[in-house]
């Protein structure tokens, strides 16, 4: 499938946001379950890539794809963005988009793909604690008791999946702080660049950090020569390619217009059932996944209802 085929339907999606933020309707439920099934497979689209590159290799081939993917956009929704605003799109572009695939990439080459969807899930957790502390989100002591749990339970599979190993553990932190990145991002999108629609957001972060990773793909890593000489580079770049067009063009199109149309905490609800789905294609590609480990992914699950538990209303 063409990801050009989902830009008519995204950008009039956007259009919408004019109506204002609202109770999450059928669309934008809809769009979630897409992004849990995008994002949920990009985990093991990361591990096939990373049998014919580098992380460092892999981070920049994803960013670029996405950023020419999105290149025919870029001049058009570029105009729509004053000088003085650029600043809040380099913030996104390099926290959001930017940091998170060298992270995972570099989190894969020890732990293993569904353990990176696992402890992305922790996402909700953070954009609530980023929220408060840096944003004035108000919240509730059973939120912050969410978070508390949430985390005590990324500890504890970290733990048992690592062995105990530092080492393990200290890769299982890459992919805790890409998630961190994935809140903080949130939350600046809501915070100052509410009013710019999706695909302007997408199309212009990306060519703050897709120029850079272009210039260190042909000028200083090894990609042309892997292509060239390398047998199973194309493959892998087929994998890398699949996961930037739909895991990060198109899905980041539809993840922006969700926080525009309904809140930064409901779109961040998204890694929820992601973890099934990383779990499903790790266990499907031989990887070995234990019970105990549901103890933990309870607790995080649990952790992250808590946190965005609100008030009822009367």
């Amino acid at each position: 499938m063409n990801f050009y085929l989902f830009l008519p339907l995204a950008k009039n999606a956007a259009e919408m946001v004019n109506k204002g933020e609202g109770r999450p309707g059928g669309i934008h439920w809809l769009a979630l379950l897409l992004l849990v099934l995008v994002w949920g497979s990009s985990f093991i689209l990361i591990k096939r890539g990373l049998a014919a590159f580098s992380a460092a290799e892999l981070g920049a081939l994803r960013i670029a794809i996405s950023f020419i993917a999105l290149s025919p956009l870029l001049f058009w929704h570029l105009r729509k963005v004053p000088v003085r605003r650029l600043k809040y799109f380099i913030l996104s572009g390099i926290i959001g988009n930017g940091l998170p695939p060298f992270l995972f990439a570099a989190a894969q080459t020890v732990i293993d793909s569904y353990m990176a969807g696992i402890l992305n899930s922790l996402t909700p957790l953070f954009t609530l604690l980023i929220g408060v502390v840096f944003f004035g989100v108000m919240t509730r002591w059973v939120n912050v008791l969410g978070v508390i749990i949430g985390l005590g339970g990324a500890i504890g599979i970290m733990s048992v999946a690592g062995g105990g190993q530092l080492n393990s553990i200290w890769y299982g932190l890459m992919a805790v702080a890409a998630a961190v990145c994935y809140a903080t991002n949130m939350n600046l999108i809501k915070q100052y660049l509410s009013d710019f629609d999706a695909l302007t957001i997408t199309s212009v972060v990306f060519m703050f950090i897709g120029i850079p990773s272009l210039i260190y793909l042909l000028g200083f890593s090894d990609i042309v020569y892997k292509l060239s000489y390398e047998e199973g580079a194309w493959k892998g770049l087929g994998y890398i390619a699949i996961l930037a067009v739909f895991g990060t063009a198109m899905a980041m199109a539809i993840h922006n217009w969700l926080i525009k149309q309904t809140s930064a905490l409901f779109t961040s609800t998204v890694t929820y059932l992601m973890p099934v789905v990383s779990i499903m294609w790790g266990v499907a590609d031989g990887e070995s996944f234990l019970p105990l480990y549901l103890l933990w992914i309870a607790m995080i699950l649990a952790g992250i209802y808590l946190a965005n538990r609100k008030k009822k209303r009367i």
